[in-house]
């Protein structure tokens, strides 16, 4: 039976960790922010705030993307198995084009 891509570990563990410093953070700005609408604060302080923390989770996704590109896809584009080429640029493409950034 396969292992799903799930249960395998990917990537950097330097990166990883740096990654989840980041999305706790982001994860304590979300919960006040929540507070602010909670508490009823002026709205675009709020938005500011929301725009911070899409930022934030940009960087959050630019850097895992550097760390998938220099380990993961560079293997599998330099892999003899072509299936495996283009299963990795079909999936770097849908990533770009979900991101609105193709």
């Amino acid at each position: 039976m396969a292992m799903s891509k799930v249960h395998l570990k990917h990537g950097t563990a330097h990166v990883r960790a740096q990654a989840a410093v980041r999305l706790r953070s982001v994860e304590g700005h979300v919960r006040g922010v929540a507070r602010m609408v909670e508490d009823g604060t002026y709205c675009i302080d709020i938005i500011k705030q929301t725009v911070a923390i899409q930022r934030a989770l940009e960087k959050v996704n630019a850097l895992l993307l550097e760390d998938h590109l220099q380990t993961c896809a560079s293997t599998a584009i330099r892999s003899a198995d072509q299936h495996e080429r283009e299963h990795t640029i079909r999936e770097l493409l849908d990533v770009f084009e979900t991101s609105g950034r193709l």
